[in-house]
């Protein structure tokens, strides 16, 4: 489905005023904190920061290290590189250190033997971190609002419960967007969260600070959640792999704010790492029973597989082209999948994707089965105290005097104006979507599709650039399973990455994948080692070297 010329004239009229206003925004917006000289994070010294999470608790098993010695690396990794990306913001290390020393005493006085514990205790004595978002016991569950800053924990989401009943020991809790409803992980109550691969660029949202504390060695694995790309697109900024589960396998409770209207059946929590052989086990644990549902034990057989590739949504006004960099690295995946594993990957054109913004944005808004609206984002704002008056806090924020960013504010605007009800023809393309979509991938099909159309951006610049998450939003909608993985570096020395795509109930077959390209590609990159080398881009292949 072509651009109508006029289609093609707005789009270039909104790309000529998001330059002009991106400059006026940066003499406004509020300015990282860190030393401004400084690009990038310090290399990793430390080779048990190098170790998956599996392997960590393996080890650890064996008595090859011990858990204090693992949990005691990540806390001296955080205290080094989180005074530059601010992810963490509030830690438990004494705690933890605490939990790891009665690991180590457990596993000492274990009679057992070593299979005992895995099948018990399968993550014993690793440490994980978790987003704010989420409940931790004795940990805030702010979600960046400023009226929640005294808000502690009492319990544990039941995802977080479940890591840590499999051994797993938290480390503290990481930033997120205010209300988790923005791109840029951003609040006026822990501040803003650096890239650490480039601290002027953005980590992505609402996960962000989960995210980037494990692009930058400060994690091995962590919790997030996703309700428009909230798991992927950090994932995707920060050079590591995140899942975004079938819908209903693992538990939404215990996170703020609650879901509402139709958004229980979008949101999905799922696990986020530096290494794609802990995304099954991750995400099998964290399932708990519901985790029966997908066969992760069932071995894959990736030559088995049917491949298709999307290199676009088809051209939307509203959303920018995908940068040719990510284009040359999708199209490098087709072809050492079609080298390595002798599959023929389909190329296609889904005409539906383009709508792909207006298809959310009207089931995120549409009421539930009981009739009524989601709550809305003034309301949640608000927190059952004083009514947010949008035009008034901006005014409020231009002079540096608003308790809210301004993406939040913003946000509550675009909601006065929006639709009450979704038009006939969105729910018939959300509807012909859902059918072609599902018909297609079956149960051993495998989408490719970018994960964003920018490498990661520069601080704030997702304002003016806000449609661009359709991306990953429309799977929310359809509930289809997605995985982020990381593809090499860009010239600049940004993470690649992709989606892949894969019917309801087969995870598996995404997560199988995902190890693939890890070997293929060389997975995460430690973003202190980037620093120090030259990075090159293969103009013939889209992707960066480092000597």
């Amino acid at each position: 489905m072509a651009l109508t010329r006029f289609e093609r004239f707005l789009a270039s009229m909104l790309r000529g005023a998001v330059g002009m206003l991106f400059a006026v925004f940066q003499l406004l917006a509020p300015r990282r904190g860190a030393d401004r000289s400084v690009r990038r994070l310090p290399p990793i010294t430390n080779p048990l920061l190098r170790v998956p999470a599996m392997q960590l608790a393996r080890m650890i098993r064996r008595r090859e290290v011990t858990s204090v010695e693992v949990v005691q690396t990540y806390i001296d990794r955080i205290q080094e590189i989180n005074p530059l990306i601010n992810a963490m913001v509030k830690d438990r290390f004494s705690l933890a250190l605490q939990e790891a020393a009665q690991v180590d005493k457990l596993i000492e006085e274990e009679t057992g033997g070593e299979d005992v514990l895995e099948d018990r205790l399968p993550l014993l004595g690793v440490p994980f971190t978790v987003k704010e978002a989420f409940s931790l016991q004795g940990m805030p569950n702010s979600t960046g609002l400023v009226s929640r800053r005294g808000v502690i924990s009492a319990t544990d989401a039941p995802p977080v419960a479940l890591l840590k009943r499999a051994g797993a020991i938290p480390l503290g809790v990481t930033n997120c967007s205010e209300l988790c409803m923005w791109l840029e992980s951003h609040n006026r109550l822990y501040g803003i969260t650096n890239n650490p691969y480039d601290l002027e660029r953005i980590p992505g949202g609402s996960s962000g600070g989960e995210g980037s504390i494990l692009g930058g060695g400060g994690s091995v694995i962590g919790v997030g959640s996703d309700v428009g790309g909230s798991i992927r697109i950090p994932a995707f900024f920060n050079g590591i792999f995140g899942h975004k589960p079938t819908s209903g396998v693992v538990s939404n409770g215990g996170q703020f704010p609650p879901p509402s209207g139709q958004q229980p059946g979008f949101l999905c929590t799922g696990p986020m790492c530096r290494y794609a052989q802990d995304l099954l086990p991750m995400l099998r644990v964290m399932g708990g029973a519901n985790a029966d549902r997908l066969s992760l034990s069932s071995e894959v057989d990736l030559k088995r597989l049917r491949f298709f590739s999307v290199p676009h949504d088809g051209g939307s006004p509203l959303v920018s082209p995908v940068d040719q960099q990510l284009v040359l690295a999708q199209r490098r995946v087709v072809e050492r999948l079609e080298a390595d594993l002798g599959v023929k990957v389909q190329q296609l054109k889904i005409p539906q994707l383009k709508y792909s913004f207006q298809i959310w944005s009207a089931m995120m808004g549409a009421p539930g089965k009981d009739g009524k609206k989601p709550t809305s984002f003034a309301e949640l704002m608000s927190d059952h105290g004083k009514k947010v008056w949008p035009l008034w806090e901006m005014a409020k924020w231009t002079v540096g005097l608003s308790k809210h960013t301004v993406a939040a504010i913003g946000l509550v605007l675009v909601e006065m104006f929006q639709r009450a009800q979704p038009t006939q023809f969105i729910l018939q393309q959300k509807e012909s979507l859902q059918k072609d979509l599902e018909e297609l991938l079956g149960t051993d099909g495998v989408l490719l599709y970018p994960s964003h159309p920018h490498l990661a951006p520069k601080h704030h610049h997702p304002l003016f650039t806000p449609f661009n998450f359709s991306y990953t939003g429309i799977f929310n909608i359809l509930g289809l399973p997605v995985t982020q993985c990381p593809l090499g570096l860009s010239a600049e020395g940004l993470p690649l990455g992709l989606q892949l795509v894969v019917g309801k109930q087969q995870d598996r077959l995404s997560l199988a994948t995902a190890v693939f390209l890890e070997k293929t590609f060389g997975g995460w990159r430690d973003p202190g080692s980037i620093a120090t080398a030259t990075t090159r881009l293969d103009t013939s292949r889209g992707m960066s070297t480092t000597t």
